[in-house]
């Protein structure tokens, strides 16, 4: 297969690994920089940001001279390939340079790395990620200074060893502790390391999970934070998120009815352990979870790590890189999750039967934002169905309150609850779904419109039917 020529590099534009530069200056070493902390890449020394051909000037030791300002800017020292090429009678000069094995690299201690189409300064925090990522360590498997075993809850640990040993992803012995620690590394020459303390602390670390119910973005109704250990926050939260959620009855012909939330329930609970497992614990930000009545955020400190993008994430085609092997461990021995790396694909898998929920990721803040919304056809105020509200004089939207039932749901159990009481009014069905009349009007009239149902009987006194003669 032919080289693309240098006509072809410029056409195709800046990308993660192709940037242009008038001429040769710092801006051209903090690339090089941000490339090789990246993917690799190449500089094009004489071509505008919008592709235009405009070469450069070299003298007998220009590219010497280069190669040396590079040299002498850089630390781990990076020693590119750079090479002139002629296009139209001008010279334009390649720069290229490979991903760096060991990273992080800096020029005059700044640090950069490549995203997209151009370089991001990196913070402290994604700084020491890139360190350890290069030489495969995990922050959390370190030696938590300062810290003693006697800090960790016995009771924790006994449960965690009882459960891994119940579902065969390993085998410990229930009888030593410190033996089934020391084993999965969570001790080190008997001091905890600090994924032992996220998971087994008397005391939790103080990483918080903020949640709150919103009516609007500036009237929260509900808030709590949960600081716990990792396994018990992540159970407080889903708790708090299944309080506040809508549910619907579905009837499928028999007299039992079958709960169906607003969200799929194993989506919420994946996006909340990949919020959890994978957040970065150097910074000191809150997860925080925000729940609206057409939408759900979930946000999480500390960006994709090892160079994961978020369209890689979105086209379910990449490589897990684990920020924090230890702990993303221990949820994967008590099988709360399957694999590494496969929770975002689990949670497109469980939105297959919620047509009506569309799901996004984005990188902002300086994290991960996952947010579930509902369709402006299904969401409540579309449907004129408010979230059920009040359970001890509070705000919470609690599964034994009330019914909240869309469109989408809502007309075929109507229709089998008239199946199954007919000549009951609106009034009566509006009480007993928990929705508004209006709400039940509407769901009536498509029935009618569509010949399911009729009205018989006097405008005061009468009911609706199932249509016997559809």
């Amino acid at each position: 297969m032919p080289q693309p020529t240098v006509q072809q590099w410029i056409e195709s534009g800046e990308t993660q690994t192709q940037e242009f530069k008038t001429s040769f200056d710092k801006a051209c070493i903090e690339t090089l920089v941000a490339f090789a902390n990246a993917k690799g890449g190449r500089v094009l020394v004489g071509v505008t940001d919008r592709g235009a051909v405009q070469g450069t000037t070299l003298g007998k030791e220009s590219l010497n001279e280069w190669l040396g300002k590079i040299k002498d800017a850089t630390s781990p020292v990076l020693i590119p390939d750079i090479q002139a090429h002629s296009l139209d009678g001008k010279t334009i000069v390649e720069i290229s340079i490979a991903e760096y094995p060991v990273k992080p690299v800096n020029t005059r201690g700044r640090y950069y790395k490549r995203i997209a189409s151009s370089n991001h300064a990196l913070n402290t925090g994604e700084i020491a990620d890139l360190y350890m990522q290069a030489l495969q360590l995990s922050w959390d498997a370190y030696q938590a200074q300062g810290h003693r075993a006697e800090q960790l809850s016995a009771e924790k640990i006994r449960r965690f060893i009882r459960l891994v040993n119940q579902h065969g992803r390993f085998e410990l012995d229930e009888t030593n502790s410190d033996a089934a620690l020391e084993k999965l590394n969570y001790l080190k020459n008997g001091q905890p390391t600090w994924a032992a303390l996220l998971l087994f602390a008397q005391e939790p670390l103080r990483h918080n999970v903020h949640i709150g119910r919103f009516k609007t973005p500036s009237l929260i109704i509900d808030d709590r934070q949960f600081t716990d250990t990792l396994f018990e926050v992540v159970e407080q939260a889903m708790k708090f998120i299944v309080s506040h959620i809508s549910v619907a009855f579905e009837f499928d012909g028999s007299i039992q009815r079958k709960e169906r939330f607003a969200y799929p329930l194993p989506a919420l609970r994946e996006a909340l352990l990949n919020a959890v497992v994978h957040r970065s614990y150097t910074d000191p930000s809150d997860i925080q979870i925000k729940i609206f009545d057409d939408h759900i955020t979930i946000f999480s400190p500390g960006t994709f790590y090892g160079g994961l993008t978020v369209a890689e994430v979105q086209a379910d085609s990449y490589r897990s890189s684990l920020r924090n092997k230890r702990v993303a461990e221990g949820f994967y021995l008590v099988n709360a999750i399957e694999k590494y790396g496969s929770g975002f694909i689990r949670i497109r898998k469980a939105l297959q039967d919620y047509p009506e929920v569309q799901f996004d990721i984005a990188e902002k803040f300086g994290g991960v934002m996952a947010t579930f919304s509902l369709q402006p056809e299904s969401s409540p105020e579309a449907l004129g169905v408010g979230m059920n509200e009040g359970v001890s004089g509070g705000a919470n939207v609690g599964v034994n309150v009330g019914v909240n039932v869309g469109v989408n749901v809502g007309v075929n159990p109507l229709l089998q609850y008239i199946k199954d009481k007919p000549g009951q009014r609106a009034g009566e069905m509006s009480i007993a779904f928990s929705v508004t009349r209006r709400t039940v009007e509407r769901w009536l009239k498509q029935l009618k419109d569509q010949g399911h149902i009729e009205f018989r009987g006097a405008p005061k006194t009468g009911g609706y039917h199932p249509n016997t003669k559809k």
